[in-house]
């Protein structure tokens, strides 16, 4: 046998080692567990009512305005929903409020579903379902996301978040092919019908997770709560650096209404469906080989570095005179994505006290909700006055730019360094401070 032979085996070993998903949080959190498969169930079905929900829009009406007016009622509820909630975070037990909010998102499909099924089913019910999820939704992301730094290890939060990313993506690739098919052949009665189904499995699942009470001496619920967050996120240039870059890339780089107009150009009518899937297969291949990423500490520059090449894929994709390489640099870009909402999710769970981590991750939820609807503005708006692929490009370029401007300006962002970050290391004192008093307590407990 070749000598040479053992050692490349080895080194194939490492590889693998090295890139596949890093399993500590699943094998070490029993919360987190139950927080994960619920994550799979729910995303899974919320994608179904995301395709069934536009779709019977157009049955109702064949106005494209109406189907995308559904994005105008959504977006004041998020905002002013998605600030409460972080406050009502920080004040009241995550784990109750993730599971009202979830009860209350199941009810609200639920009144589709019973509309859905009237002889004739009226429009209106649609657009306030549509705003009344939006105000769900924003109360229950802040309690979700500032959930799991209470129920993983510090040093694996890296993790959980490229776990949490995994099935997401997933489902950002299955769920509409599948929610397609389900409305092509069964009707949007039988999506929102399994998409209540999925919530009730996934509240069986919160149901199984221990409570997570507020901070010691959290206050109650307030807007000077509120702008407690918002000074604290202002003065953390590091964090502000990640919210500009994430609204910065959105703006510029985040042409998918256009798709329509690209597939057209480029002669391939056939290709919109895997144009708007291309960035989540990218981003599900980071996912799925994301081993590599728990061993960074540097995620200020990981960050940065996603983010450029996330403008510089977009830029290709509107320079490429070929569909399939149009649907190669979308991958590209979108891997370049989760490889930047890893390390700023990093950064979040990371160095944010628990004491204002709700109301953090209510800025979080604005700015990566409201850059995305802004650039579908830019993106249609520039099309108009230069051309599709030129509000491709162009949008990709101004990106780069953009991300390297801001870096000049926040330069506390590449700084960042979780293993000397004074953030850092206070909350992971935090975090050996509770689990000390968890084993003191359960030592103690009567058996």
């Amino acid at each position: 046998m070749n000598d040479a032979e053992p050692s490349r085996t080895g080194r194939s070993r490492t590889l693998l080692r090295t890139l596949r998903p890093d399993l500590s949080p699943w094998h070490s959190s029993r919360d987190f567990r139950f927080l994960w498969l619920s994550g799979c169930v729910t995303s899974l079905g919320s994608f179904l009512t995301y395709v069934a929900a536009p779709m019977q829009i157009k049955e109702l009406t064949g106005s494209s305005f109406a189907v995308g007016l559904v994005g105008a009622f959504e977006l004041v509820p998020l905002i002013v929903f998605g600030l409460w909630g972080g406050a009502l975070a920080d004040a009241l037990d995550r784990r109750r409020l993730v599971l009202l909010s979830e009860a209350g998102l199941g009810l609200l499909t639920g009144v589709l579903l019973l509309n859905a099924l009237l002889p004739t089913p009226v429009l209106w019910p649609v657009y306030v379902v549509a705003a009344l999820v939006a105000a769900a939704d924003g109360l229950q992301r802040p309690a979700l996301d500032s959930l799991t730094p209470r129920i993983v290890p510090h040093d694996q939060l890296t993790a959980a978040f490229a776990l949490k990313s995994l099935y997401h993506n997933a489902g950002s690739v299955i769920g509409p092919a599948l929610a397609g098919v389900i409305v092509a052949f069964a009707g949007v009665q039988t999506a929102y019908a399994l998409d209540v189904l999925t919530f009730a499995v996934s509240l069986l699942l919160l149901a199984r997770i221990r409570a997570v009470p507020p901070p010691t001496g959290a206050g109650k619920p307030s807007v000077r709560a509120v702008l407690t967050g918002v000074r604290y996120a202002w003065g953390r240039k590091d964090l502000l650096g990640t919210y500009a870059v994430d609204l910065v890339a959105m703006l510029f780089a985040f042409p998918v209404a256009i798709f329509p107009f690209l597939a057209s150009e480029l002669d391939a009518d056939w290709a919109l469906g895997p144009m708007y899937a291309a960035s989540a297969v990218g981003a599900l291949a980071v996912s799925a080989t994301s081993g590599w990423t728990s061993r960074i500490h540097r995620q200020g520059r990981m960050l940065v570095v996603a983010a450029l090449g996330w403008g510089a894929a977009m830029a290709l994709a509107g320079f490429s005179p070929s569909v399939w390489l149009v649907l190669l640099f979308l991958a590209l870009a979108g891997g370049a994505d989760q490889i930047s909402g890893i390390a700023r999710g990093t950064m979040w769970n990371q160095s944010i006290p628990d004491a204002v981590r709700g109301r953090m991750a209510g800025v979080e939820l604005l700015s990566y909700s409201v850059g995305p609807q802004l650039g579908q503005v830019r993106a249609g708006g520039t099309a108009g006055l230069v051309g599709v692929r030129a509000s491709v490009w162009a949008g990709g370029v101004a990106c780069v730019v953009g991300v390297l401007a801001l870096v000049a300006a926040l330069p506390s962002l590449l700084a960042y360094d979780d293993r000397t970050d004074p953030h850092a290391a206070a909350v992971r004192a935090e975090h050996e401070r509770a689990a000390a008093e968890r084993s003191e307590t359960e030592a103690v407990a009567p058996k």
